[in-house]
Formats: structure tokens, sequence, C-alpha cells
């Protein structure tokens, strides 16, 4: 298996795209717009096999100690080869680089984040301004998403 991680392109946005709503039509996710990958490519990181988009994930950087890993998914005939546990520790390395000290994430499969160290904290703990993209969800105000956070120090 030769994996490569690397930053996403804006040619990798359509991938990037099917990947992330094959997730969000069976509900295991939210659906993320072509602009809004688009308008956020430079957050994107992704893993090829052979030159292949197999993997995505994004670092969004929410104030000035704590960012979201989000927009994780793993094309399906591939999970099981642990690329969205090398997707976020790469994210949580370009969050140290940037000198964030916290990274959270929103998911419907804490499981997965709680396995990586994460820990489940009442929404409340964030800030307000996290709660803004939630607004205009339609599943929104009780989508069933599970805050967690990893503490970088």
């Amino acid at each position: 298996m030769n994996i490569n991680i690397r930053p996403a392109k804006v040619s990798d946005v359509k991938t990037i795209h099917k990947i992330v709503e094959y997730y969000a039509d069976n509900k295991e996710m939210l659906h993320r717009s072509l602009n809004s990958i688009y308008e956020n490519i430079q957050e994107y990181i992704v893993a090829e096999e052979n030159g292949e988009v197999i993997a995505c994930g994004a670092l969004h950087v929410a104030w000035e100690d704590l960012a979201e890993v989000k927009a994780l998914a793993v094309a399906p005939e591939h999970r099981r080869k642990k690329l969205g546990t090398k997707i976020v520790h790469k994210l949580q390395e370009n969050a140290k680089e940037l000198g964030v000290t916290k990274v959270f994430s929103l998911s419907f499969k804490p499981n997965f984040f709680i396995k990586l160290g994460y820990s489940v904290i009442p929404k409340e703990s964030l800030p307000h301004k996290i709660w803004s993209e939630c607004i205009n969800c339609h599943l929104f105000p009780d989508c069933g998403e599970v805050p967690l956070l990893l503490s970088l120090k």
C-alpha cells in the first residue's frame, strides 16, 4: 500500500465531494457543497494511492487556540486501512505547526475519535462561533453530532 498524504488541490474537489457525499447520503456525516469545498480547499488534505484520491479531511481554525477536524472521509472501498487515523494525525500536526493547542470534531462516529484520544465534551463548552455553520443546517438544532476535544499540549 503506497499511500501519499498531501495538501488537496482544486483538481481534487470533485473526488473529495464524491467521497463525502457517499457518507452524507447515508446520514453518517453532513453534506458539503462543491462550492464550500472549493472555497476552503486550502484547509483540506487528501490521501492518494497510485495517484487516486481515496480519503480526505480538513482542518478549520476556529480561534487562536482551537481548530476543527472536519470532512473526514475514506472512500468505502478503502476502509480498514487506517487512512482516517493517518489523516487525523496529519491534521493534528498541521494544527501544532499553526500554534493551535486544541482540536475538536463534531462527529456522528465518536468512538473513532475516542480511540484517538479525544474526549466527549458538552457542546456548550465550544465557542458560539462554532455553531454559526449549524444554524444553516437542515438538521439544526438536534443533528446528533457529538462534540469531542483533544489537547495537543
